[in-house]
């Protein structure tokens, strides 16, 4: 799944956000994907800005004003769902308080929600969150295997629990005793590893933590990437990640905090295309050959042929037999069964040689039998 991330790259202009959606429809994204939230619930006015926020957008202006700046109305998001409707592609936003969430699930109709990295420990959220029973995605930058643990818990007591009583953090934990609890968190959350960076330097980054997440709770795992360009999301698919999540802008030189580490137009349609070659490439795993190299291997192979002329019952030596291409004779797997036996016939130099009764049940023949039933 790749989930382009339009954040709050719309600068609070519902235009641009429409604008948005028409770019990652274009590139072939299967999602495309926002931010909800107030302002007022989600910073105070004294919150101090990111560094990397203060690069980009000044240090004059609070967290709390350029949130405020970036907000877009509940009929924004609507009519920002009902492009991407008609456009084919999913919309999806990452609600950032409890009242943003319920206008996604309640007004909008989402059918996965989207756990942004920052609210991993916000117990309160997550709990809100799964009460929906809808599929999660949880992000997991700046996090230990530990929060990770614990953030499930909440998620897996708010699936199977009822609504009714104050919970504890014990009741977050036994719930992940609970079978149960296990089969509803595998099918219904995705985890995305990230580095919580604008952009993320490579060696941060850590793809192989993947891998990690992947064993410590058997959930899918993918990877929500703020590194500078698109390969580094590559290579996640190629190690296994089930989602990408990519912010990307119509303009990188455009105002706000998150241009400069997103991708343009052209670049997201680039990133999708070489994730749909790697997912093609990456293939079962069984080591036969590819249909499409079978006709080569004529060409590349070799088989035993004559160095010279070879009278008949004269024997084979490591003088007069010569491993040479083509492959479409008798193969040099059988070169010290065929030294020493008489020619049964007369050789010209560079002729193929043929003792039938040494290829009639080669392993070449068997191999071949094998991969064209498996190809059919």
């Amino acid at each position: 799944m790749i989930i382009a991330e339009a954040g709050v790259n719309h600068n609070g202009d519902c235009a641009r956000a429409l604008e948005l959606v028409e770019v990652a429809a274009r590139a072939g994204a299967d999602v495309v994907k926002f931010q909800s939230f107030r302002a007022n619930k989600l910073a105070t006015a004294g919150a101090r800005k990111a560094d990397y926020q203060q690069t980009t957008t000044g240090r004059e202006q609070s967290q709390f004003e350029m949130l405020r700046a970036l907000e877009l109305s509940g009929d924004d998001e609507r009519r920002v769902a009902e492009a991407c409707a008609s456009a084919g592609i999913t919309f999806m936003s990452t609600p950032f308080d409890a009242d943003s969430a319920t206008h996604l699930v309640r007004s909008i109709g989402v059918a996965t929600l989207k756990v942004g990295s920052g609210d991993l420990t916000n117990a309160p959220l997550l709990l809100h969150l799964a009460r929906f029973r809808l599929p999660i995605i949880l992000s997991t930058g700046m996090a230990t295997l530990a929060e990770v643990e614990q953030a499930l818990g909440v998620i897996a007591f708010g699936y199977l629990r009822e609504a009714g009583r104050t919970p504890t953090r014990g009741d977050f934990s036994r719930t992940l005793f609970d079978h149960a609890a296990w089969a509803e968190l595998q099918n219904k959350v995705t985890l995305l590893h990230c580095t919580t960076e604008y952009p993320a330097i490579p060696h941060s980054i850590n793809l192989t933590a993947m891998a990690t997440l992947r064993g410590a709770f058997g959930l899918p795992v993918g990877f929500s990437d703020h590194s500078a360009g698109f390969h580094i999301a590559v290579a996640a698919v190629a190690l296994g990640a089930v989602a990408i999540e990519k912010h990307f802008t119509v303009d990188r030189s455009l105002p706000g905090p998150d241009h400069r580490a997103s991708l343009e137009p052209d670049e997201l349609a680039a990133m999708i295309e070489s994730i749909r070659e790697v997912e093609l490439a990456i293939g079962d795993g069984r080591k036969i050959p590819a249909v499409e190299e079978i006709s080569n291997r004529g060409m590349a192979r070799r088989s035993l042929v004559a160095a010279m002329k070879i009278t008949r019952g004269e024997p084979y030596t490591a003088d007069n037999v010569a491993v040479k291409r083509p492959g479409d004779g008798m193969s040099p797997e059988h070169y010290w069964e065929l030294l020493g036996r008489p020619a049964n016939r007369d050789y010209a130099s560079d002729d193929m040689i043929n003792e039938s009764c040494l290829t009639s049940t080669s392993s070449e023949t068997r191999e071949s039998d094998r991969w064209k039933k498996s190809s059919s």
